[in-house]
């Protein structure tokens, strides 16, 4: 007989169909959680498990979980719990840290 444990704080993101289990253990389905956020399917939703994009997907799934989103998608958060950029916003953010360090060279 297994022994139900506490799933291990891990450097990886869970998977969606995780996300997804753990929202019917709640009884709680994506398209109920896009109706409390006037959203209106759960496509929206469903974008936020698999792309990087959609911040407030991410926290509305979460609170729904009563988690912080870093807890589910470590990759996309800071060790303080801010965001990380991605996409033009980080290479932008790249470019002007290379540029105020002196630096006239774009990290590769």
């Amino acid at each position: 007989m297994s022994k139900n444990t506490a799933k291990k704080a891990s450097q990886e993101d869970w998977h969606p169909a995780d996300i997804l289990a753990a929202l019917h253990k709640r009884g709680i389905t994506l398209l109920e959680v896009a109706r409390r956020h006037n959203i209106r399917g759960s496509s929206t939703l469903s974008k936020a498990m698999n792309q990087t994009a959609y911040p407030i997907n991410e926290k509305r799934l979460a609170d729904v979980l009563g988690l912080h989103p870093m807890d589910i998608w470590p990759t996309r958060y800071n060790a303080d719990g801010t965001r990380k950029s991605f996409g033009l916003r980080a290479l932008k953010s790249t470019q002007s840290d290379c540029q105020h360090n002196g630096n006239n060279r774009m990290a590769a």
